[in-house]
């Protein structure tokens, strides 16, 4: 999946689990910048009487770097408290909620936001609600009302929510971890060939599934550097964005009250930034270091980008498929392309009208072009599909990043740095075979795009 349990100690941690980043120029206010961090992956809607919910003891941070370097030099740190209105009661809700302040709710989230940048804090909002998760027609009647009320504008400029939304990624889980089965090929499959007669019907494993989603839509000039001019293939349009999680360094379990107490500084458990770079480039042994350390250390993987494993899978999983790109791994050829689009941006020059570089700096980061306005017509395909405002020019939620990237592995960008090599035909048409049509809660067309998360009662998850 992007990111939802892709190293073994987060997957033992869920509430600190980053699960997708995106970063887009907003549609519906195109002066600014919609960054998205999700959060607790894989919920059953059902999920009751402790339904889901942020972490008291986590801080969650959108980290900005404007400058090249890998370095934060925005950041958006979100803290939550939990209160419980009726200690006397197991259940989550006594009656229907029907606004943010109802006396029927019983266990409500509330938020701090906080801006770091030039070396200060500045707090822009204390105390601001969560809507609750969405139960079932009775407890939550009027669900988009809830989410409209907790999403809220600042007086510097940001829009903020932060909440449960409905999953929108989407993906062949199933399949994919099944010896790397692609349903649309699975009869080419060098196993499968044994199994299968003709092509299957994928699965988004992520249907009908929520997550908590941190949302943020911010003024350009307030993530972008100053400088003279923001055209296309100016350095200061580029921004490149992740997101952590960290937690207290000590935790001493059975206090006096039966709770646990946090001290010591916070320490990086969890981050994200290109979709799929943990979950599939590191290796196992390395995830959740990995996770523990900042982009700017990204140099130490780099040889997994250069030299991925799934590119020397696919021709062995699909013999006769992929004979061009079986020569390329088979040489030992560093891949450039691969390179530029997950740990430098791609330089002016290899894509007409487009540029996400951000200098030389290794480091996997969402890396966004500001400076290239949403398109009227999207493509599911980004920028492979010649859509320059999508994937990996940052990332919109229905964008097919998994499709994107798989044609990637299998050899599609090498002649961007490499004219003379010729992708094999199956590079163009590998995919899971999903797209955001597999996705039941339709995307919203504003602010905070992903939609609305599903109940315990309507959704087929919860049977």
């Amino acid at each position: 999946m992007s990111s939802h349990r892709e190293a073994p100690e987060i997957a033992k941690d869920p509430v600190a689990d980053s699960a997708d980043l995106y970063a887009f120029v907003s549609p519906d206010r195109p002066d600014s910048v919609t960054l998205i961090a999700n959060y607790v992956p894989l919920q059953r809607p059902s999920g009751g009487p402790n339904f889901f919910e942020f972490g008291d003891d986590v801080r969650y941070e959108i980290h900005v770097d404007n400058d090249g370097d890998a370095r934060p030099d925005v950041t958006y740190r979100f803290e939550f408290t939990t209160e419980v209105t009726n200690p006397n009661s197991f259940l989550y809700n006594t009656g229907p909620i029907e606004s943010l302040d109802s006396g029927n709710w019983n266990r409500r989230q509330f938020y701090s936001l906080t801006r770091v940048a030039d070396g200060r804090e500045h707090r822009l909002a204390h105390r601001l609600p969560c809507p609750p998760c969405n139960v079932g027609p009775l407890s939550t009647p009027a669900y988009a009302e809830l989410a409209r009320q907790a999403t809220f504008r600042l007086s510097t400029g940001e829009r903020v929510f932060a909440g449960q939304r409905a999953d929108g990624f989407f993906v062949d889980l199933g399949a994919v971890f099944d010896l790397g089965t692609l349903r649309p090929f699975q009869q080419l499959h060098v196993a499968g060939r044994k199994v299968f007669r003709v092509e299957g019907e994928p699965v988004n494993a992520t249907d009908r599934m929520n997550v908590h989603s941190i949302a943020l839509q911010v003024p350009f000039d307030r993530v972008r550097r100053p400088a003279a001019r923001y055209g296309v293939g100016d350095p200061a349009s580029v921004i490149g964005v992740w997101t952590t999680a960290s937690r207290r360094q000590v935790r001493v379990r059975g206090g006096d009250a039966g709770t646990d107490v946090a001290t010591g500084p916070y320490v990086q458990v969890s981050r994200l930034g290109n979709p799929l770079f943990n979950e599939v480039i590191v290796p196992m042994s390395r995830k959740d270091l990995w996770n523990s350390l900042p982009p700017s250390e990204d140099k130490r993987f780099a040889r997994f980008v250069e030299q991925p494993e799934l590119a020397a899978l696919l021709p062995a999983l699909y013999p006769g498929v992929f004979p061009n790109l079986a020569r390329l791994t088979k040489a030992k050829t560093a891949r450039a392309d691969l390179v530029a689009l997950l740990l430098t941006g791609l330089p002016s020059g290899l894509v007409d009208g487009f540029t996400n570089a951000t200098g030389e700096v290794q480091a996997d980061l969402l890396r966004l072009n500001t400076a290239i306005p949403p398109s009227s017509r999207s493509d599911r395909f980004g920028v492979l599909g010649g859509d320059l405002a999508g994937f990996p020019n940052g990332r919109r939620v229905g964008d097919d990043v998994v499709t994107v990237a798989l044609r990637a592995i299998a050899g599609l960008t090498v002649p961007l740095v490499d004219r003379a090599f010729r992708p094999d035909a199956a590079a163009a048409t590998v995919t899971p075979g999903l797209s955001a049509a597999d996705v039941t809660a339709p995307f919203l067309d504003r602010f905070p795009y992903l939609g609305v998360p599903y109940d315990g009662v309507t959704s087929p998850a919860a049977a």
